[in-house]
Protein backbone atom coordinates (compact mmCIF):
# COMPACT_ATOMS: atom_id res chain seq x y z
CA UNK A 1 0.00 0.00 0.00
CA UNK A 2 1.29 3.55 -1.00
CA UNK A 3 1.69 5.95 1.59
CA UNK A 4 -0.59 8.48 -0.26
CA UNK A 5 -3.67 5.31 0.69
CA UNK A 6 -2.63 4.88 4.39
CA UNK A 7 -5.54 4.69 5.83
CA UNK A 8 -5.91 7.49 8.88
CA UNK A 9 -5.46 5.67 12.19
CA UNK A 10 -6.04 9.01 13.96
CA UNK A 11 -10.00 9.89 14.90
CA UNK A 12 -10.15 13.42 13.98
CA UNK A 13 -10.92 14.91 17.60
CA UNK A 14 -7.43 13.66 17.96
CA UNK A 15 -5.99 14.60 15.04
CA UNK A 16 -7.37 18.42 15.97
CA UNK A 17 -5.94 18.04 18.87
CA UNK A 18 -2.43 17.24 17.31
CA UNK A 19 -3.24 20.13 14.94
CA UNK A 20 -4.14 22.75 18.23
CA UNK A 21 -0.91 21.64 20.23
CA UNK A 22 1.44 22.32 17.01
CA UNK A 23 0.30 25.47 15.94
CA UNK A 24 -1.79 27.61 18.51
CA UNK A 25 1.04 28.01 21.80
CA UNK A 26 3.64 28.81 19.11
CA UNK A 27 0.98 31.81 17.11
CA UNK A 28 -0.27 32.47 21.04
CA UNK A 29 3.41 33.67 21.64
CA UNK A 30 3.63 34.97 18.44
CA UNK A 31 0.86 37.67 19.08
CA UNK A 32 1.81 38.01 22.77
CA UNK A 33 4.72 40.08 21.58
CA UNK A 34 2.95 41.32 18.87
CA UNK A 35 0.23 42.73 21.25
CA UNK A 36 3.50 44.23 23.71
CA UNK A 37 5.12 45.86 20.95
CA UNK A 38 1.92 47.91 20.15
CA UNK A 39 0.77 48.87 23.41
CA UNK A 40 4.01 48.80 26.03
CA UNK A 41 3.59 52.72 24.82
CA UNK A 42 0.95 53.00 27.41
CA UNK A 43 3.54 51.57 30.40
CA UNK A 44 5.88 54.25 29.46
CA UNK A 45 3.34 57.29 28.88
CA UNK A 46 3.48 58.61 32.29
CA UNK A 47 7.45 58.62 32.61
CA UNK A 48 7.69 59.08 28.61
CA UNK A 49 6.08 62.52 28.42
CA UNK A 50 7.20 63.81 31.77
CA UNK A 51 10.73 63.68 30.45
CA UNK A 52 9.88 64.54 26.73
CA UNK A 53 7.11 67.38 27.77
CA UNK A 54 4.15 65.57 25.80
CA UNK A 55 0.46 66.75 26.71
CA UNK A 56 -2.09 64.27 26.90
CA UNK A 57 -3.03 65.47 23.08
CA UNK A 58 0.47 64.10 21.85
CA UNK A 59 0.65 61.36 23.49
CA UNK A 60 -2.79 60.30 22.58
CA UNK A 61 -2.17 60.92 18.64
CA UNK A 62 0.72 58.97 18.72
CA UNK A 63 -0.48 56.57 20.76
CA UNK A 64 -3.37 55.79 17.91
CA UNK A 65 -0.90 56.88 15.16
CA UNK A 66 0.46 53.53 14.86
CA UNK A 67 -3.49 52.44 13.39
CA UNK A 68 -3.25 55.13 10.69
CA UNK A 69 -0.29 52.92 9.44
CA UNK A 70 -1.97 49.37 10.06
CA UNK A 71 -5.05 50.77 8.27
CA UNK A 72 -3.14 52.07 5.20
CA UNK A 73 -1.21 48.62 4.55
CA UNK A 74 -3.20 46.21 6.04
CA UNK A 75 -5.53 45.15 3.38
CA UNK A 76 -2.19 44.71 0.91
CA UNK A 77 -0.66 42.72 3.43
CA UNK A 78 -2.66 40.27 3.78
CA UNK A 79 -3.20 39.54 0.16
CA UNK A 80 0.11 39.56 -0.46
CA UNK A 81 0.46 37.22 2.57
CA UNK A 82 -1.62 35.04 0.63
CA UNK A 83 0.06 35.04 -2.79
CA UNK A 84 3.61 34.58 -1.63
CA UNK A 85 2.71 32.21 1.86
CA UNK A 86 1.92 32.37 5.19
CA UNK A 87 5.56 31.08 6.56
CA UNK A 88 7.43 33.85 4.61
CA UNK A 89 5.51 36.81 5.22
CA UNK A 90 4.76 36.46 8.56
CA UNK A 91 8.11 36.00 9.53
CA UNK A 92 8.79 38.87 7.57
CA UNK A 93 6.35 41.61 9.31
CA UNK A 94 7.87 40.44 12.57
CA UNK A 95 11.27 41.30 11.69
CA UNK A 96 10.22 44.46 10.03
CA UNK A 97 8.00 45.65 13.08
CA UNK A 98 10.34 44.20 15.97
CA UNK A 99 13.28 46.56 14.14
CA UNK A 100 10.96 49.51 14.63
CA UNK A 101 9.86 48.59 18.09
CA UNK A 102 13.23 48.91 18.73
CA UNK A 103 13.59 52.47 17.44
CA UNK A 104 11.37 53.64 19.96
CA UNK A 105 14.12 53.77 21.92
CA UNK A 106 15.20 57.21 19.86
CA UNK A 107 12.20 59.22 20.73
CA UNK A 108 12.97 62.96 21.45
CA UNK A 109 10.31 64.84 20.16
CA UNK A 110 6.74 64.65 19.38
CA UNK A 111 6.92 64.63 15.60
CA UNK A 112 9.88 61.30 15.95
CA UNK A 113 6.85 59.99 18.04
CA UNK A 114 4.54 60.01 15.95
CA UNK A 115 6.59 59.06 13.01
CA UNK A 116 7.90 55.75 14.52
CA UNK A 117 4.21 55.33 16.00
CA UNK A 118 3.13 55.08 12.79
CA UNK A 119 6.06 52.99 10.82
CA UNK A 120 5.00 50.36 13.47
CA UNK A 121 1.65 50.09 12.16
CA UNK A 122 2.83 49.82 8.76
CA UNK A 123 5.36 47.33 9.64
CA UNK A 124 2.44 44.96 11.62
CA UNK A 125 -0.21 45.72 9.21
CA UNK A 126 -1.15 42.09 7.56
CA UNK A 127 -0.29 40.03 11.18
CA UNK A 128 -3.75 39.65 13.12
CA UNK A 129 -5.77 38.96 9.85
CA UNK A 130 -2.77 37.09 8.13
CA UNK A 131 -3.01 34.75 11.50
CA UNK A 132 -7.11 34.46 11.24
CA UNK A 133 -6.69 33.33 7.86
CA UNK A 134 -4.31 30.95 8.15
CA UNK A 135 -5.91 29.42 10.99
CA UNK A 136 -8.60 29.20 7.93
CA UNK A 137 -6.88 26.79 6.03
CA UNK A 138 -6.35 24.80 9.03
CA UNK A 139 -9.78 24.68 10.75
CA UNK A 140 -13.39 24.28 9.44
CA UNK A 141 -16.11 26.83 10.81
CA UNK A 142 -17.33 24.26 13.72
CA UNK A 143 -14.00 24.39 15.29
CA UNK A 144 -12.78 28.06 14.28
CA UNK A 145 -13.80 29.89 17.21
CA UNK A 146 -12.50 28.29 19.71
CA UNK A 147 -9.16 27.99 17.83
CA UNK A 148 -9.33 32.35 17.03
CA UNK A 149 -10.22 32.67 20.60
CA UNK A 150 -7.16 30.45 21.98
CA UNK A 151 -4.82 32.27 19.86
CA UNK A 152 -6.67 35.48 20.45
CA UNK A 153 -6.01 35.13 24.13
CA UNK A 154 -2.31 36.26 23.37
CA UNK A 155 -3.81 40.01 23.89
CA UNK A 156 -5.20 39.97 27.53
CA UNK A 157 -2.37 37.68 28.40
CA UNK A 158 0.44 40.10 27.21
CA UNK A 159 -1.13 42.40 29.19
CA UNK A 160 -0.63 40.36 32.47
CA UNK A 161 3.07 39.87 31.30
CA UNK A 162 3.34 43.07 30.01
CA UNK A 163 2.61 44.71 33.04
CA UNK A 164 4.93 43.94 35.58
CA UNK A 165 7.79 43.17 33.03
CA UNK A 166 7.18 46.51 31.91
CA UNK A 167 7.41 48.34 35.50
CA UNK A 168 10.58 46.14 35.79
CA UNK A 169 12.02 47.45 32.77
CA UNK A 170 10.87 50.99 33.60
CA UNK A 171 12.85 50.45 37.12
CA UNK A 172 16.30 50.16 35.08
CA UNK A 173 16.25 54.09 34.58
CA UNK A 174 19.73 55.49 34.46
CA UNK A 175 20.97 52.03 33.88
CA UNK A 176 24.26 52.97 31.34
CA UNK A 177 22.82 56.72 30.92
CA UNK A 178 19.49 55.57 29.62
CA UNK A 179 16.00 56.10 30.38
CA UNK A 180 14.01 53.70 32.05
CA UNK A 181 11.07 53.87 28.96
CA UNK A 182 14.05 53.52 26.42
CA UNK A 183 14.97 50.37 27.96
CA UNK A 184 11.66 49.35 27.62
CA UNK A 185 11.52 49.80 23.82
CA UNK A 186 14.89 48.49 23.09
CA UNK A 187 14.27 45.21 24.91
CA UNK A 188 10.47 44.30 24.37
CA UNK A 189 11.35 44.50 20.63
CA UNK A 190 14.18 42.10 20.22
CA UNK A 191 11.73 38.94 20.58
CA UNK A 192 10.10 39.78 17.64
CA UNK A 193 12.90 39.81 15.76
CA UNK A 194 14.34 36.43 17.02
CA UNK A 195 10.63 35.01 16.85
CA UNK A 196 10.34 36.23 12.99
CA UNK A 197 13.37 34.26 11.81
CA UNK A 198 12.15 30.76 13.88
CA UNK A 199 8.90 31.30 11.29
CA UNK A 200 11.16 30.57 8.17
CA UNK A 201 11.79 26.74 10.43
CA UNK A 202 8.36 26.44 12.06
CA UNK A 203 5.09 27.23 9.99
CA UNK A 204 4.22 25.24 7.03
CA UNK A 205 2.01 27.37 4.82
CA UNK A 206 -0.93 25.00 5.12
CA UNK A 207 -1.59 21.16 6.07
CA UNK A 208 -0.57 19.72 2.54
CA UNK A 209 3.26 21.03 3.37
CA UNK A 210 2.82 20.20 6.85
CA UNK A 211 5.78 17.36 7.79
CA UNK A 212 4.40 16.34 11.05
CA UNK A 213 1.46 15.41 9.91
CA UNK A 214 1.27 11.94 8.35
CA UNK A 215 -0.11 11.22 4.25
CA UNK A 216 -3.29 10.19 5.74
CA UNK A 217 -3.36 13.24 7.93
CA UNK A 218 -3.27 15.73 5.52
CA UNK A 219 -6.10 13.71 3.59
CA UNK A 220 -8.49 14.28 6.03
CA UNK A 221 -8.00 17.63 7.17
CA UNK A 222 -7.83 18.26 3.30
CA UNK A 223 -11.44 16.54 2.84
CA UNK A 224 -12.77 18.91 5.76
CA UNK A 225 -11.85 22.11 4.68
CA UNK A 226 -13.04 20.84 1.04
CA UNK A 227 -16.05 19.85 2.10
CA UNK A 228 -16.69 23.24 3.81
CA UNK A 229 -15.63 25.06 0.80
CA UNK A 230 -17.68 23.33 -1.60
CA UNK A 231 -20.74 23.44 0.56
CA UNK A 232 -20.20 27.03 0.92
CA UNK A 233 -19.74 27.72 -2.89
CA UNK A 234 -23.11 26.08 -3.51
CA UNK A 235 -24.74 28.11 -0.40
CA UNK A 236 -23.50 30.99 -2.44
CA UNK A 237 -20.83 32.46 -0.28
CA UNK A 238 -18.39 34.90 -1.69
CA UNK A 239 -15.70 32.42 -3.20
CA UNK A 240 -12.36 32.74 -5.05
CA UNK A 241 -11.84 32.86 -8.83
CA UNK A 242 -8.60 31.79 -10.16
CA UNK A 243 -7.21 35.31 -11.46
CA UNK A 244 -8.57 37.37 -9.20
CA UNK A 245 -6.89 41.22 -8.83
CA UNK A 246 -6.53 42.91 -5.58
CA UNK A 247 -9.06 45.53 -7.64
CA UNK A 248 -11.37 43.00 -8.35
CA UNK A 249 -11.39 41.32 -4.78
CA UNK A 250 -11.83 44.44 -3.31
CA UNK A 251 -14.48 45.77 -5.49
CA UNK A 252 -16.37 42.49 -4.94
CA UNK A 253 -16.32 43.12 -1.02
CA UNK A 254 -17.03 46.94 -1.05
CA UNK A 255 -20.15 46.04 -2.64
CA UNK A 256 -21.31 43.21 0.12
CA UNK A 257 -23.19 45.33 2.89
CA UNK A 258 -22.23 42.52 5.52
CA UNK A 259 -18.49 43.76 5.00
CA UNK A 260 -19.12 47.35 6.13
CA UNK A 261 -21.46 46.40 9.25
CA UNK A 262 -19.08 44.11 10.45
CA UNK A 263 -16.34 46.60 10.14
CA UNK A 264 -18.50 49.17 12.15
CA UNK A 265 -18.57 46.35 14.80
CA UNK A 266 -15.21 45.51 14.97
CA UNK A 267 -14.24 49.65 14.58
CA UNK A 268 -16.60 49.67 17.99
CA UNK A 269 -14.63 47.11 19.58
CA UNK A 270 -11.39 48.90 18.92
CA UNK A 271 -12.32 52.09 19.96
CA UNK A 272 -12.70 51.01 23.28
CA UNK A 273 -10.28 48.25 23.75
CA UNK A 274 -7.41 50.77 22.80
CA UNK A 275 -9.05 53.89 24.27
CA UNK A 276 -8.72 52.06 27.59
CA UNK A 277 -5.51 50.24 27.20
CA UNK A 278 -3.80 53.31 25.94
CA UNK A 279 -4.17 55.01 29.40
CA UNK A 280 -5.29 52.62 31.74
CA UNK A 281 -1.88 52.85 33.18
CA UNK A 282 -1.80 56.28 33.26
CA UNK A 283 -5.33 56.42 34.87
CA UNK A 284 -4.55 53.98 37.75
CA UNK A 285 -1.27 56.01 38.17
CA UNK A 286 -3.31 58.82 39.03
CA UNK A 287 -5.79 57.23 41.44
CA UNK A 288 -3.00 55.50 43.01
CA UNK A 289 -0.99 59.47 43.45
CA UNK A 290 2.31 60.85 43.08
CA UNK A 291 3.84 58.03 45.53
CA UNK A 292 2.80 54.88 43.21
CA UNK A 293 6.03 53.51 41.12
CA UNK A 294 5.98 52.38 37.77
CA UNK A 295 6.29 48.70 39.30
CA UNK A 296 2.57 48.94 41.19
CA UNK A 297 1.48 50.39 38.52
CA UNK A 298 2.39 47.48 36.24
CA UNK A 299 0.36 44.67 38.81
CA UNK A 300 -2.65 46.59 38.84
CA UNK A 301 -2.80 47.34 35.10
CA UNK A 302 -2.81 43.21 34.54
CA UNK A 303 -5.81 42.87 36.77
CA UNK A 304 -8.03 44.05 33.81
CA UNK A 305 -6.53 41.44 31.58
CA UNK A 306 -7.13 38.67 33.27
CA UNK A 307 -10.90 39.51 33.08
CA UNK A 308 -10.03 39.46 29.36
CA UNK A 309 -8.80 35.97 29.37
CA UNK A 310 -11.57 34.51 31.34
CA UNK A 311 -14.44 36.14 29.02
CA UNK A 312 -12.32 35.15 25.78
CA UNK A 313 -12.13 31.36 26.60
CA UNK A 314 -15.45 30.77 28.13
CA UNK A 315 -17.59 32.90 25.49
CA UNK A 316 -15.68 31.54 22.41
CA UNK A 317 -15.94 27.91 24.25
CA UNK A 318 -19.61 28.47 24.29
CA UNK A 319 -20.47 30.16 21.33
CA UNK A 320 -18.78 27.00 19.29
CA UNK A 321 -20.49 24.81 21.94
CA UNK A 322 -24.42 26.34 21.27
CA UNK A 323 -23.17 27.52 17.14
CA UNK A 324 -24.82 30.60 18.45
CA UNK A 325 -22.51 33.65 16.80
CA UNK A 326 -24.87 36.29 17.39
CA UNK A 327 -25.46 37.40 20.88
CA UNK A 328 -22.02 35.94 21.31
CA UNK A 329 -20.55 38.94 19.79
CA UNK A 330 -23.17 41.89 20.14
CA UNK A 331 -23.66 40.85 23.91
CA UNK A 332 -20.45 41.55 25.39
CA UNK A 333 -19.72 44.89 23.35
CA UNK A 334 -22.99 45.71 25.42
CA UNK A 335 -21.23 44.69 28.48
CA UNK A 336 -18.23 46.48 28.03
CA UNK A 337 -19.92 49.89 27.44
CA UNK A 338 -21.63 48.86 30.44
CA UNK A 339 -17.81 48.84 31.89
CA UNK A 340 -16.74 52.44 30.87
CA UNK A 341 -20.10 53.76 32.16
CA UNK A 342 -19.99 52.36 35.20
CA UNK A 343 -16.21 53.67 35.42
CA UNK A 344 -17.69 56.85 35.85
CA UNK A 345 -20.15 56.58 38.30
CA UNK A 346 -17.60 57.87 41.78
CA UNK A 347 -20.63 56.86 43.62
CA UNK A 348 -20.39 52.93 42.97
CA UNK A 349 -17.36 52.41 45.18
CA UNK A 350 -18.78 53.73 48.10
CA UNK A 351 -22.33 51.79 47.44
CA UNK A 352 -19.95 48.06 47.65
CA UNK A 353 -17.52 49.47 50.41
CA UNK A 354 -14.42 49.57 48.01
CA UNK A 355 -11.71 52.27 47.83
CA UNK A 356 -8.78 53.34 46.45
CA UNK A 357 -8.47 51.89 42.93
CA UNK A 358 -11.14 48.82 43.18
CA UNK A 359 -13.88 50.06 41.94
CA UNK A 360 -11.81 51.32 38.90
CA UNK A 361 -10.21 48.03 38.08
CA UNK A 362 -13.32 46.65 38.55
CA UNK A 363 -15.53 48.38 35.81
CA UNK A 364 -12.25 48.15 33.68
CA UNK A 365 -11.83 44.60 33.69
CA UNK A 366 -15.80 44.10 33.43
CA UNK A 367 -15.12 46.01 30.27
CA UNK A 368 -12.15 43.89 29.24
CA UNK A 369 -14.58 40.99 29.63
CA UNK A 370 -16.49 41.95 27.04
CA UNK A 371 -13.89 43.38 24.43
CA UNK A 372 -12.08 40.56 24.63
CA UNK A 373 -14.82 37.81 25.00
CA UNK A 374 -16.77 38.96 21.77
CA UNK A 375 -13.72 38.33 19.44
CA UNK A 376 -13.41 34.64 18.88
CA UNK A 377 -17.34 34.34 17.67
CA UNK A 378 -17.00 37.70 16.16
CA UNK A 379 -14.49 36.06 13.67
CA UNK A 380 -16.27 33.42 12.62
CA UNK A 381 -19.01 35.58 10.64
CA UNK A 382 -17.24 37.29 8.11
CA UNK A 383 -15.16 33.68 7.86
CA UNK A 384 -18.77 31.88 7.50
CA UNK A 385 -19.41 33.51 4.37
CA UNK A 386 -16.51 34.37 2.58
CA UNK A 387 -13.72 31.72 1.14
CA UNK A 388 -10.77 32.04 -0.77
CA UNK A 389 -9.42 35.38 -2.07
CA UNK A 390 -12.40 37.02 -0.43
CA UNK A 391 -11.99 35.56 2.89
CA UNK A 392 -8.20 37.21 2.78
CA UNK A 393 -9.28 40.50 1.29
CA UNK A 394 -12.75 40.63 3.36
CA UNK A 395 -10.78 39.85 7.15
CA UNK A 396 -8.19 42.26 6.22
CA UNK A 397 -10.86 44.85 5.21
CA UNK A 398 -12.92 44.31 8.45
CA UNK A 399 -9.50 44.30 10.48
CA UNK A 400 -8.67 47.33 8.28
CA UNK A 401 -11.38 49.78 8.66
CA UNK A 402 -12.14 48.81 12.23
CA UNK A 403 -8.59 49.00 13.35
CA UNK A 404 -9.08 52.93 12.38
CA UNK A 405 -11.13 52.49 15.97
CA UNK A 406 -7.46 52.23 17.72
CA UNK A 407 -6.61 55.59 16.13
CA UNK A 408 -9.72 57.43 17.32
CA UNK A 409 -10.35 55.66 21.13
CA UNK A 410 -6.48 57.07 22.31
CA UNK A 411 -6.89 60.01 20.63
CA UNK A 412 -10.44 61.26 21.37
CA UNK A 413 -9.53 60.48 25.26
CA UNK A 414 -6.19 62.77 25.09
CA UNK A 415 -7.78 65.51 23.10
CA UNK A 416 -10.71 65.31 26.39
CA UNK A 417 -8.50 64.98 28.91
CA UNK A 418 -6.46 67.92 27.68
CA UNK A 419 -9.99 70.66 27.08
CA UNK A 420 -11.64 69.38 29.74
CA UNK A 421 -9.53 68.22 32.62
CA UNK A 422 -11.06 64.79 32.92
CA UNK A 423 -11.34 61.58 30.76
CA UNK A 424 -15.39 61.38 31.44
CA UNK A 425 -16.67 62.54 28.27
CA UNK A 426 -14.25 60.63 26.41
CA UNK A 427 -15.20 57.80 28.11
CA UNK A 428 -18.69 58.10 27.50
CA UNK A 429 -18.23 58.79 23.68
CA UNK A 430 -16.87 55.53 23.53
CA UNK A 431 -19.40 53.78 25.43
CA UNK A 432 -22.16 55.34 22.99
CA UNK A 433 -19.45 54.17 20.26
CA UNK A 434 -20.13 50.70 21.50
CA UNK A 435 -23.64 50.55 21.63
CA UNK A 436 -23.76 51.58 17.79
CA UNK A 437 -21.32 48.95 16.87
CA UNK A 438 -23.12 45.83 18.73
CA UNK A 439 -26.68 47.13 17.27
CA UNK A 440 -24.70 46.82 13.56
CA UNK A 441 -23.94 43.54 14.51
CA UNK A 442 -27.23 42.63 15.49
CA UNK A 443 -28.53 44.18 12.34
CA UNK A 444 -25.75 41.77 9.69
CA UNK A 445 -26.46 38.25 11.48
CA UNK A 446 -29.98 38.81 11.79
CA UNK A 447 -32.42 36.02 10.45
CA UNK A 448 -34.04 37.04 6.54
Amino acid sequence: MTASATPLKTPLAALYRKVDLRLLPYLFVLYVVAYLDRVNVSFAAPSLSLELGFSSSVFGLGAGMFFAGYVLCEVPSNLILRRVGARLWIARIMVTWGLVACAMALVHAPWSFHVLRFLLGVAEAGFLPGIIYYLTLWYPAPRRARAVALFMAATPVAGIVGGPVSGLLLEMHGALGMSGWRWLFLLEGVPAVLLGFSVLRYLADGPAQAPWLAPAERQALAAELAAEHAAGTAAGSAAEGPARSLWAVLASLARDSRIWLLSLGYFALCVGMYGLVMWMPTLIGEILGPGAGPERVGLLSAIPYLGGVVGMVLIGRHSDRTGERRWHTAGPLFVSAAGFVLALWPGGAALIGLSGPWWSLGCFTLATIGLWGMLGPFWTIPTGFLSGAAAAGGVALINSVGNAGGFVGPTLVGYVRDATGSHVMGFLSIAAIMVLGGCSILWVTRRK
